[in-house]
């Protein structure tokens, strides 16, 4: 042990601190926190009227020992321990802290899964490894890889750590393929660590992240040089480990086998006191070892304790430490377990380390509600020569940027994929182009391509019984897909089948699965249940399925003009022809001379008129404004309706008209008729699983030369087929015909494993044959160069009630609000009529009297030439009346 300072005078703050100091990280931590207690003794504007000390224990990667000395710094009465250096130690000696209530904090154990609800006395005053692992994460997003290899040793900090990587790297789509796991200390098993490393040679991922401790990482790396693994090809990344090593070391050496690999290292800003720190290291160390970011860390740790202890004595709390019966009680032997005692102040000490924000070496330190320092970033570094070079930042709030996060932060947040940038990288071997992230396994035998080995509709798959060559649209469109990759794929197509009808193609895609084939190739659907098991790439052919049903001619009819409406639209319409005319008479006959005379004169008008608003030749005029809004309503319903009439009617009599026996899916779900289906097709479960058509109704079909003699025989009422082989059968068979809308929509793809990244290849591949017009042509000449017949077929329908309800409506609601007002004008008028009338009230009931007199007025010709002039009588005593109030003036 080492005591730093003992002075009688004064009270001593104690302290502790366990670390291995044969470690690089051991040796700078134990400068740096010396030096921050001769900083603080030395500042009279903190504890002042006390005494820092720190006694450092050395561990020596032994947990024993690290047990042992964080005991006997309970039995002399210390505040808090910096330390341990590992995670294992950490949630060992955190238990001891939670019970004595002495806070334990350290800047190298940064085991994720560290929680401080579990130990709520243990402190992390350094960026959680979590953050790395979401730094990781995002850069194997950011390079668009999907797979990676985890190499770690088998001890709690790395193995807490990796599982934390595969959390981050599902949430980017992405998965650790492998884990190879070394055993927790490796010095001196270089050849376990090339056993385990040559098995990752062989698999198919290049993209290796090693997180482990400082003093094994050089080991993992060393063997994988001397397997060739760090080179052309390869992707290294590393955590903190490695950027903490070479801060410290400058041997060529250790720069030799890290050419071209990425690594971490925790973010310091730039700032005054750094620099001045950077300064003063050579002559505090006396060049024994060079800095790193752990010498901040453990420099600012103890300035943090410092301060949350001076403003805990500000507060009135003494530092004071008891006894706990339950130790007292146990202790027994030469164990002296008495001796250890709490700190009374932990709990307020715990508080105030929470509060105390200040700014370090570091840069910003203070936790947030959930106990994580604020603002964890990392710098992305790239080993080049015998330098680490930085390409860019990582940090919580914008993700990878060149830009430093403290001036990011200044800005609105912008987590974009547009956003990320890094400046270009050196890849192991020395190359600037970018590693696909992965390679063929090497097992020396080529992609095994499973094919369907088809015995009807031959323009997608058949083999050349000359040359055996495997020819059609699919094969034609891979091969053209592989030509586009920027790697050389080899691969050999195996027929699938018995050759004597078509193969299952679910059947196919399980062989997959089961490893007996690497990928398909084919007329594939892509469905459902399907992409749960396999990846397809995206789509090179839309399709869905369609109904196709045997068809006649129809023979036109001499009543073809009546076709493109219902009768009820015809009744209907005629209805209103009538209403508008009646509306239009009640609102005009009274002012109207043209809607006036005889009653049966009255009758030809209205009928007149009626019907000719049709044609818009009507020649009475309207006078009434009630009834010139009606009037222009009905016109434009009329426009409607006159032009739906023309389009249908075109359309019945130049379009061929077929009939069909099924008219499309729904028709054919609700009769009881067989229906045919294409061996091997997904049709036939979609038919029973998705729409409910039993088994019993379902009949298996294996050419075109078969659903011709079952559709006219009628043993099968329809076939249900994808589209593209619908459209190759009716090429050749013209008494057949698709009836309705196709009614599912899919596609053919490539199939692959399960996260393979061919698929992904292979998908961009497929894009840039359809932008470059290749796929088109591909099309066209397999599937397109037979015309054969074709059927052009109306799908007109006659218009319904239903497709002008709301034109009827309106117009009705119209006609209706007009003779509302209508009424309660004549109404209006009425009353002011009575009066007049010298001759008293016919005899007989005085209610009939009056509705005869109404009647009789209502069928009376207004006189509007009175109106007229009592209109001008009004407007000429206006005038009067001015001319006489400025008299009076």
């Amino acid at each position: 042990m080492l005591l730093l300072e003992d002075t009688s005078e004064i009270d001593n703050v104690n302290l502790g601190a366990i670390f291995t100091l044969g470690t690089f990280n051991g040796k700078i931590s134990k400068i740096a926190m010396e030096t921050a207690v001769d900083d603080i003794n030395s500042d009279p504007s903190i504890l002042s009227d006390r005494n820092l000390t720190l006694e450092i224990h050395d561990s020596d990667y032994n947990g024993f020992l690290s047990v042992m000395g964080a005991l006997q710094f309970m039995e002399t009465d210390t505040v808090a321990i910096i330390g341990p250096q590992t995670s294992m130690m950490a949630h060992v000696l955190s238990h001891l802290a939670n019970k004595l209530h002495v806070p334990l904090l350290s800047f190298t154990a940064l085991d994720p899964t560290l929680s401080p609800i579990q130990y709520p006395y243990f402190f992390q005053t350094a960026p959680n490894d979590l953050f790395q692992m979401v730094a990781i994460a995002e850069l194997v997003s950011y390079y668009r890889w999907t797979q990676v290899i985890a190499i770690f040793t088998d001890e709690e900090h790395s193995r807490n750590g990796i599982t934390a990587l595969g959390e981050k790297l599902t949430k980017k789509r992405a998965k650790i393929s492998y884990k190879a796991i070394l055993p927790p200390d490796i010095r001196g098993k270089l050849s376990i660590v090339k056993q385990e490393l040559a098995k990752v040679k062989m698999m198919e991922s290049r993209v290796l992240v090693v997180h482990t401790l400082p003093i094994l990482g050089p080991i993992i790396l060393k063997a994988a040089e001397d397997l060739g693994m760090i080179g052309n090809g390869y992707v290294w990344i590393t955590t903190a480990w490695l950027s903490s090593i070479l801060d410290c070391k400058t041997e060529p050496e250790t720069y030799q086998i890290t050419q071209g690999v990425m690594t971490l290292r925790s973010h310091t800003p730039d700032s005054p006191r750094k620099k001045a720190f950077i300064a003063r290291w050579n002559n505090l160390s006396k060049d024994s070892t060079r800095l790193n970011v752990y010498g901040l860390y453990a420099y600012d740790t103890v300035w943090l304790i410092a301060r949350a202890i001076d403003a805990f004595l500000r507060q009135g709390n003494n530092i004071s430490f008891s006894n706990d019966p339950v130790l007292t009680a146990v202790g027994g032997g030469n164990m002296d377990l008495s001796a250890l005692s709490i700190f009374d102040g932990g709990n307020e000490l715990l508080k105030t380390i929470l509060k105390t924000s200040m700014t370090g070496l570091t840069g910003p330190i203070r936790y947030n509600p959930d106990r994580v320092l604020v603002n964890p970033s990392f710098d992305v570094l790239n080993i080049v020569g015998s330098q680490m070079r930085r390409i860019g930042y990582w940090s919580n709030y914008s993700g990878l940027s060149i830009l430093p996060p403290e001036i990011l932060r200044k800005r609105p947040p912008n987590r974009s994929f547009a956003s990320q940038k890094l400046y270009s990288v050196v890849w192991p071997g020395g190359t600037k182009k970018q590693p696909r992230g992965w390679v063929f396994p090497r097992d020396g035998r080529k992609l095994r391509i499973g094919v369907p080995q088809r015995v009807s509709f031959l323009n997608f798959v058949y083999q050349d019984n000359l040359t055996h060559a495997i020819h059609g649209y699919c094969i034609d469109v891979f091969e053209a897909a592989v030509k586009l990759l920027p790697y050389s794929v080899p691969y050999e197509f195996i027929f699938f089948g018995d050759g004597h009808q078509n193969p299952s193609y679910n059947e196919l895609i399980k062989k997959i699965t089961m490893g007996e084939f690497d990928a398909a190739v084919g007329d594939i659907a892509i469905i459902t249940n399907r992409t749960m098991i396999v990846d397809f790439t995206q789509p090179y052919a839309d399709l869905g399925l369609v109904v196709i049903a045997p068809v006649k001619k129809l023979v036109s009819s001499s009543w073809a003009f009546l076709g493109p409406f219902t009768p009820l639209m015809w009744a209907v319409t005629g209805v209103f022809f009538l209403v508008v005319g009646t509306v239009i008479w009640i609102l005009e006959h009274r002012i109207n001379d043209q809607f006036r005379g005889p009653p049966r004169q009255q009758l030809k008008t209205m009928l007149w008129f009626s019907f000719s608003t049709l044609f818009f030749a009507h020649r009475e005029n309207t006078v009434s404004t009630l009834g010139r809004i009606v009037l222009a309503i009905w016109l434009f319903v009329v426009l409607i309706i006159q032009s739906s009439y023309t389009a249908n009617l075109t359309s019945f009599l130049t379009v061929q008209q077929l009939s069909f026996s099924i008219k499309g899916i729904d028709s054919l779900i609700t009769s009881n008729a067989q229906i045919g289906f294409q061996v091997g097709s997904y049709a036939e479960n979609y038919l029973n699983e998705e729409l409910n058509i039993h088994r019993s109704r379902l009949e298996a079909l294996n050419s075109p030369e078969d659903y011709a003699e079952a559709l006219k025989s009628g043993r099968v009422a329809a076939v249900v087929d994808e589209q593209p082989y619908a459209n190759l059968f009716l090429s050749n068979y013209c008494q057949f015909a698709i009836s309705g809308p196709q009614f599912t929509k899919s596609g053919w793809g490539f199939v692959f494993k399960r996260d393979s990244p061919l698929a992904l290849d292979m998908s961009t591949a497929l894009l840039e044959l359809s932008e470059n017009g290749s796929l088109q042509n591909m099309t066209r000449f397999w599937l397109q160069k037979e015309q054969g017949c074709q059927h052009s077929v109306n799908d007109s329908e006659q218009l319904k009630l239903d497709n002008f309800v709301g034109l009827f409506l309106v117009y009705g609601v119209a006609c209706i609000l007009a003779l509302i007002i209508y009424f309660c004008l004549m109404l209006y008028k009425f009353h002011q009529y009575l009066p007049q009338q010298s001759e008293p009230l016919s005899q007989g009931s005085p209610h009939s009297a009056r509705l005869k007199t109404f009647l009789s007025f209502a069928a009376k010709k207004e006189d509007l030439s009175q109106r007229r002039l009592k209109r001008k009588r009004m407007s000429a005593s206006i005038p009067a009346y001015h001319t006489e109030m400025t008299e009076i003036e």
